[in-house]
C-alpha cells in the first residue's frame, strides 16, 4: 500500500471529482439497495398477502425500523387498494423502475466524475516523469535502456490508471452497496446473515490463495516489455547497421525471443488473473445455493420467513456477489498496480546528484576566466581515474585546443565544464566561483554546445533554432544561419526555415546538419563556446565549410576545443595536448612544433594518415 499511498499525492488537485464521485457512490449502493427491496411489496401486491392495516403506524424507534417499513408499507398499499388494484400494482411497478433508474443515473455519475480524476493523474504522473527523466543527470541513463524509460512512461503508467486508480471508484461503491444491502439483510433476518457470514471468510481466503505471485509475474511482463521496446528503439536507429552487415535475422531472433517470453509470462499472468473471477462466482453461487436450502428449511419446515421477504433475500444476496467480485479483482489489480508503480516511483524518487543547492547562484555574465583547479574525475562503474590532478586555466576571449589519443580524458572535460557529471576530487571555477555553487540553468546559459554528432529533432529548421533563442526573430535566425555557413543551402529548400529535417536531421547532409548545429549555438550568442570534435566525422568540403563556420563563431568568444583532427585548431591561443587524463603537453601549435615533442608525433601521424 506505500506505492498506492506515493501514487495518491497525485489525486489531490481532483479531490473535487473524488468527493463528488463518492457522493454519487453513496446514492448509487442506497437505491442499489432499495432497487432489491422495492421488490418485496410488488410481489405481496402480486401474491395478494398484503395485511390490511388501515391505521397509519407510530414509530418507536430505530430498532423496530423493520416492523415500522412493514407496516407502513402494508398501511400505504390498503389505502392505494381501496381505490382500485391496478393503482397499486401500477404505483408498485413505478416505484421498482424508479430506484432502478436513480441506481443507473449515479452509477453513471460516478464513473463521470472518476474519468477526470484517472486521466487527470495519468496526465500529472506522465509529465512529471517526463520532467524527472530531463532532470535526471546522464549517468543515471548511461546503464539503462531507453525502450525501459519509454515503457514506464507509456505503459507501466497507464496500468496504474487501470489497476491503482480503479481502486479509487471500487473503495467506496463496492462496501458501500455490500454495507447497504447487508443492512437490508439484517433486517429481514439476522439468523440468515450470519448463516451467510459463515461461508464469506472461507470464499475470500481461497480466492486470496489464486493471486500470491501476481506480482511476481506483473514484474516480468513489464521489464519485458521494456526489453522489447528497447530492441525496437535500437533497431530504428541501426537500421543501416542492421541491413549493411545483413543482421537482420541477428536482430529478429533478438525480438522474437524477447516477445516469447514476453507471451509466456502474459499467458502465466492472465490465467492466474482470469481465474479470479470465475472462482470468485462458483464460490458465490456455492454461498447462494446452501443459503436456498438453510432459507427454505426456515420458510417451508419453520414458517419463521415470509416467502416474499426470502425472494427479496437471495436477490440481496445475489446482489454482494457482483462487488465481492469486482474487489476480488480489485486485488488483482493493486498486485499490478504495485508492479508499475515500483518502476515509475524508481525513476520519480531518485534523488539527482547534480541538484541545485538550496541558495544556488544565478551567474548571468562571464568576466575572467574558466579555472579547472586539481580536479579528478573516473565515471560510474570505472576503477581508474579518466583525469587525475588535472589544472588547467582559460582566460576569458582565449581559444584552447584539447588534443589527444582517444580515451585521453578530451570529452570529459567538456561533459565537467558543463557539469552533465561532477568532478570526484578537485573544483571547477567560473569568474572564481565552484560551478556547484551555481544553478545549472545559469551555468548552462553561459554555454553554446556543438557536438560530434549533430542533434536535431524531426521538425522545422526554424524549431530546431528555437531551441538556441526561444524569442528569436525571423532576421536574427538568418543571421546565425550566415554564420554558419547553412544560410546557402537552407533558402534553397522549398519551404526555407520552414522545412522538416526528418528524424535526427536524416533528410539533412553530415555537414549540414553540423552547420545546423553551430547556427543553434550561434543564436544563442553565449560567452563560452564548446566545441566537442565538431568536424570529426565530416568530408573535406563540408569540414571547410564547418571549420570556416566555427572560425566565425568564435571570434571574441572564450572557447574550449575539442579536436581529432589537428588541421582544425592551429590558430588555437592554447593547445592542450592530453594522454591518460594528464597535461603532457601546452603551447600554441608553433610552439608545440618546435618543440618536437607528443604534438608533433600527432601532427605526423595524422599528416601520414591522410
Amino acid at each position: 500500500m506505500d506505492y498506492f499511498k506515493q501514487i495518491l499525492r497525485f489525486a489531490k488537485p481532483y479531490r473535487i471529482y473524488a468527493i463528488l464521485n463518492i457522493i454519487s457512490n453513496i446514492f448509487y449502493a442506497l437505491f442499489g439497495t432499495l432497487a432489491m427491496v422495492s421488490l418485496f411489496p410488488m410481489l405481496n401486491v402480486l401474491f395478494d398477502k398484503t395485511k390490511r392495516v388501515s391505521q397509519e403506524p407510530e414509530w418507536h424507534g430505530i430498532l423496530k425500523i423493520r416492523e415500522y417499513a412493514e407496516s407502513y408499507l402494508n398501511y400505504f398499499v390498503t389505502q392505494k387498494a381501496e381505490q382500485g388494484n391496478d393503482d397499486v400494482l401500477i404505483f408498485m411497478v413505478a416505484l421498482v423502475i424508479s430506484m432502478f433508474f436513480m441506481k443507473n443515473i449515479f452509477s453513471y455519475l460516478a464513473m463521470y466524475f472518476i474519468t477526470f480524476l484517472r486521466n487527470g493523474v495519468l496526465k500529472d504522473i506522465r509529465n512529471e516523469l517526463y520532467q524527472k527523466t530531463i532532470d535526471l543527470p546522464l549517468s543515471y541513463f548511461s546503464e539503462k535502456r531507453k525502450g525501459d524509460t519509454i515503457a514506464r512512461i507509456s505503459t507501466d503508467v497507464l496500468e496504474i490508471q487501470h489497476s491503482f486508480l480503479s481502486i479509487l471508484e471500487l473503495i467506496v461503491r463496492e462496501p458501500l452497496m455490500i454495507i447497504f444491502t447487508i443492512f437490508a439483510m439484517l433486517l429481514i433476518s439476522v439468523k440468515l446473515t450470519i448463516f451467510v457470514f459463515i461461508f464469506i471468510p472461507v470464499s475470500g481466503f481461497l480466492i486470496s490463495l489464486i493471486g500470491k505471485k501476481l506480482k511476481k509475474h506483473s514484474d516480468k511482463v513489464q521489464q519485458e516489455q521494456g526489453y522489447f521496446l528497447s530492441i525496437v528503439e535500437e533497431t530504428l536507429g541501426g537500421l543501416k547497421a542492421i541491413k549493411g552487415f545483413n543482421a537482420e535475422r541477428i536482430f529478429g531472433k533478438k525480438f522474437q525471443e524477447s516477445t516469447l517470453r514476453f507471451y509466456n509470462y502474459s499467458n502465466s499472468l492472465l490465467n492466474r488473473q482470469n481465474l479470479a473471477s470465475p472462482t470468485s462466482e462458483f464460490l458465490g453461487i456455492t454461498v447462494i445455493a446452501i443459503l436456498l436450502w438453510y432459507g427454505g428449511q426456515m420458510v417451508l419446515v419453520e414458517k419463521s420467513l415470509d416467502p416474499g421477504l426470502f425472494i427479496v433475500y437471495m436477490g440481496l444476496a445475489y446482489n454482494i456477489l457482483t462487488p465481492a467480485k469486482a474487489i476480488s479483482k480489485a486485488s488483482y489489480g493493486v498486485k499490478r498496480g504495485n508492479a508499475a508503480a515500483e518502476r515509475v516511483l524508481e525513476i520519480l524518487n531518485t534523488e539527482s546528484p547534480l541538484k541545485d543547492k538550496p541558495q544556488a547562484i544565478d551567474k548571468t555574465n562571464f568576466e575572467s576566466n574558466i579555472l579547472l583547479e586539481n580536479i579528478s574525475f573516473k565515471y560510474e562503474d570505472e576503477e581508474e581515474y579518466v583525469l587525475n590532478d588535472f589544472t588547467l586555466n582559460i582566460p576569458k576571449g582565449q581559444s584552447v585546443a584539447l588534443v589527444g589519443q582517444s580515451g585521453s580524458g578530451k570529452s570529459t572535460i567538456a561533459n565537467l565544464v558543463t557539469r552533465f557529471y561532477d568532478v570526484n576530487k578537485g573544483v571547477i571555477k567560473i569568474d572564481g566561483k565552484d560551478i556547484r555553487d551555481l544553478s545549472k540553468n545559469s551555468l548552462r546559459g553561459l554555454m553554446g554546445l556543438v557536438t560530434q554528432k549533430s542533434i536535431l529533432f524531426h521538425d522545422t529548421i526554424k524549431n530546431n533554432l528555437l531551441i538556441g533563442k526561444p524569442d528569436a526573430t525571423e532576421e536574427e535566425m538568418i543571421e546565425a544561419l550566415k554564420i554558419a555557413n547553412a544560410w546557402e543551402f537552407v533558402k534553397e529548400k522549398p519551404e526555407g526555415i520552414n522545412s522538416i529535417v526528418g528524424d535526427s536531421g536524416d533528410k539533412l547532409s553530415g555537414g549540414q546538419q553540423q552547420r545546423l548545429s553551430i547556427a543553434r549555438a550561434v543564436l544563442k550568442n553565449p560567452p563560452i563556446m564548446i566545441l566537442d570534435e565538431a568536424t570529426s566525422s565530416l568530408d573535406t568540403e563540408s569540414e571547410r565549410l564547418v571549420q570556416s563556420a566555427l572560425e566565425n563563431m568564435m571570434k571574441n568568444r572564450t572557447s574550449i576545443v575539442i579536436a581529432h583532427r589537428l588541421s582544425t585548431i592551429q590558430n588555437s591561443d592554447l593547445i592542450v595536448v592530453m594522454q591518460k587524463g594528464n597535461i603532457v603537453e601546452q603551447g600554441t601549435h608553433e610552439e608545440l612544433i618546435a618543440s618536437n615533442g607528443a604534438y608533433q608525433k600527432l601532427v605526423t601521424m595524422q599528416s601520414f594518415d591522410s
